[in-house]
């Protein structure tokens, strides 16, 4: 939590003693791969590397971008639009951008909230809203289609969206402040004592997931806005971080989950002035975005929450694999999905709450003990937002393809290991081609196209699975806060075993010869 309810510009001068964490000595799938480049860091490796150019921010944002230059051509076959013999689905390019081009009714000029109901929230309307006008324009006087052109700019803002989630995770990761120190003026020593991180953001550059699902749908734009929430917040700059969660809420709803975590965490360090600071001004931005289309337009603003309310079980969540396999006949009712979801994520955010609250409270506690402070034993921000956000997925009754996109910037913040990162990505990739499968074979089912239900089943049973155990692991490094990376705590010292008395000689060595 921050140190103070005052916005105060961070300390200019850091401790000259503060480490940069090297991933090739400190993760085991970092120095296996490392081979491929010549190894890990050696013992007489200039470090930090004496780069003019090539240092990490620009290494990461070129990965990022080669990532994004592969979605742009993974995505490239469904630009064009008028997809024929299922191509969306056997090439998997499928992209809501394209398809809402019609849908939406951009292609004749129409203005979203105003001419035609919006399913999506008020920021990401006007951003469809303003690139399918210049699309719809520039369509027009070239005498063309302005579907590929909608399609292709949207394709550009968002990677410009996704470099600077990429660049403000860096810089998150690169200064790593502590946030739960006591006190109005903490030691900038104390505050810099976490190692820096900034090679963090490279999974996020290189998450396989987003050579597929970068552009499906407008998601990179709410994830960047929702980093400088973090960001500001780990600068003690409640004001800020607030400003930009309310345009996060604007964009996507997701980024409102935030809010929970900020406040337990505030009552449990007696700080509530900053987080109330930073939720109000999220509540005011919010409502100065929504106001003026709500006022204007009340049906076409209230689309989205009805669509939300009156959705069934969509295709890939765990209620959808639960009927499947046990084939529970009361989840085809909407409404008692709806009731049953928010059951679960109801009890699910209480746990997480209680974890943030009572975790480290005995630093006695087994796997606790040798800590220096009560304050390393606080859970970070990052690693109970993860929490709440992958518990809504969870048990959420819509879990579209591109929803991991919300998962994996929390992910890096939460818990920034490759391994069991790699294992979820992986079944996320498996899931994302299944569910193209499954589409054809339920567009073509004449024709006998597509993958099993069984197979399907299983995709999105080892997606369900895996964040589930992302979820273990950010709980275990939150109730043993010597396995979590960020914090750089030291392990416990073993005991060094005693020296033996020296045994006693029958024979002393003999005189010296005269």
């Amino acid at each position: 939590m921050p140190p103070s309810s005052i916005e105060q510009p961070p300390p200019t001068e850091r401790p000259s003693a503060r480490t940069t964490v090297a991933p090739t000595l400190t993760d085991r799938l970092a120095r296996i791969a490392s081979g491929l480049i010549g190894g890990p860091l050696g013992d007489h490796a200039v470090d930090p590397p004496s780069r003019r150019y090539w240092t990490p921010v620009r290494v990461i944002l070129l990965t990022g971008l080669i990532a994004f230059a592969i979605n742009w051509l993974q995505k490239y076959p469904c630009a064009a639009g008028g997809w024929t013999d299922w191509s969306q689905y056997t090439q998997a390019c499928y992209t809501d951008i394209r398809a809402l081009w019609g849908a939406e009714r951009l292609n004749e000029g129409f203005v979203p909230y105003r001419d035609h109901p919006v399913e999506y929230p008020v920021l990401t309307g006007w951003f469809m809203g303003i690139l399918g006008q210049i699309a719809f324009r520039l369509g027009n006087v070239l005498g063309t289609d302005g579907g590929p052109i909608f399609w292709h700019l949207n394709a550009i803002v968002l990677f410009i969206c996704g470099a600077a989630a990429i660049a403000i995770l860096h810089k998150i990761r690169e200064d790593n402040r502590r946030t739960d120190l006591p006190g109005p003026n903490p030691d900038p020593a104390l505050v810099y004592s976490r190692p820096s991180r900034p090679w963090d953001a490279m999974m996020l550059a290189a998450a396989p997931v987003v050579l597929v699902t970068a552009t499906v749908n407008w998601d990179l734009f709410a994830i960047a806005l929702s980093m400088p929430f973090f960001l500001y917040w780990q600068r003690s700059r409640p004001i800020m971080a607030g400003l930009f969660l309310g345009l996060a809420v604007a964009a996507k709803f997701y980024a409102l989950l935030f809010i929970g975590p900020l406040l337990v965490l505030a009552l449990r360090q007696r700080k509530l002035l900053p987080a109330l600071q930073a939720t109000a001004t999220a509540a005011v931005v919010w409502a100065v975005v929504n106001a003026p289309v709500a006022y204007l337009w009340r049906d076409s603003w209230m689309r989205f929450f009805e669509l939300n309310s009156e959705r069934p079980v969509d295709w890939g969540t765990g209620w959808y694999v639960l009927r499947g396999i046990t084939g529970w006949e009361k989840l085809w009712d909407s409404e008692y999905v709806n009731d049953l979801y928010l059951v679960c994520f109801a009890v699910a955010c209480l746990g997480i709450a209680a974890l943030g609250f009572f975790a480290g409270r005995r630093p006695g506690a087994p796997g606790l003990r040798g800590i220096a402070t009560a304050d390393d034993l606080v859970p970070r921000l990052a690693q109970l937002c993860f929490l709440v956000v992958a518990a809504f997925l969870l048990f959420g009754k819509v879990w579209s393809q591109q929803y991991v996109l919300w998962l994996v910037p929390l992910a890096v913040l939460a818990r920034p290991k490759w391994g069991a990162f790699l294992l979820w990505q992986a079944a996320e990739l498996f899931y994302f081609f299944s569910f193209y499968g499954k589409m054809l074979q339920v567009s073509a089912e004449e024709e006998g196209r597509g993958i099993p239900e069984w197979l399907f089943l299983t995709a999105a049973g080892s997606r369900w699975i895996m964040v589930a155990v992302m979820c273990a692991l950010v709980v275990q490094e939150i109730l043993i806060p010597r396995l979590d990376p960020v914090r750089g705590l030291r392990l416990r010292p073993k005991r060094e075993a005693a020296i033996p008395p020296p045994r006693a000689t029958s024979d002393p060595a003999p005189a010296e010869a005269p």
